[in-house]
């Protein structure tokens, strides 16, 4: 059994820590003739079997315009250029198939964090630099242009105003048509 581990280690190749009840996305490469692209599965990790060896998969499920599609992944499949951890939900089951029937409520799992590995951990907080920077960028433009946000508020404010006019000139319209009813 260690001489097939030692002769398959040079194979392994995916380092992410997945476990059941994460929402994943699977970068997946897709040869269509001559050409190769990239394409993005997103979705719960419902099942895990096999370990973490060469053999073992993992079973990833998402809804599609209603309908529900699931994908059996290889962990350390040379076509899977990666794997990104999305969010991790509380689970305390190994293989979560009930999620398939259940719906409202039952179907949603509580999130948690948890700590990855060092370089996934990078990647986060470089994803988070950038939406930081993004969101200090927005504050700004906010800032800088009061006189505008005032204006958009007051055009907002009139519209409403309009609208409530509106309202009540149709109400009014019906009460109109109810007596001319009841007259007749």
């Amino acid at each position: 059994m260690d001489k097939i581990k030692q002769i398959t280690k040079d194979q392994l190749k995916n380092k992410t820590q997945i476990k059941v009840g994460d929402t994943v996305r699977v970068h997946q490469k897709i040869k269509e003739g001559n050409k190769e692209r990239i394409q993005v599965f997103e979705g719960l990790v419902i099942a895990k079997k096999h370990g973490d060896g060469i053999n073992g998969t993992f079973t990833v499920r998402k809804v599609a315009s209603g309908v529900g599609v699931e994908k059996i992944f290889p962990l350390h499949a040379p076509m899977i250029e990666k794997i990104e951890i999305v969010k991790s939900g509380k689970v305390r089951r190994a293989k979560i198939y009930y999620i398939r029937e259940a719906t409202g409520r039952r179907g949603r799992l509580k999130e948690i964090k948890r700590k990855l590995l060092p370089e996934v951990e990078e990647e986060e907080t470089k994803e988070e630099t950038v939406s930081e920077d993004i969101k200090e960028e927005a504050k700004e433009n906010i800032e800088s242009k009061p006189e505008e946000n005032e204006k958009t508020k007051q055009e907002q404010k009139e519209k409403k105003q309009e609208k409530a006019e509106e309202n009540q000139q149709q109400e009014e319209k019906k009460e109109k048509q109810k007596e001319e009813n009841k007259k007749e």
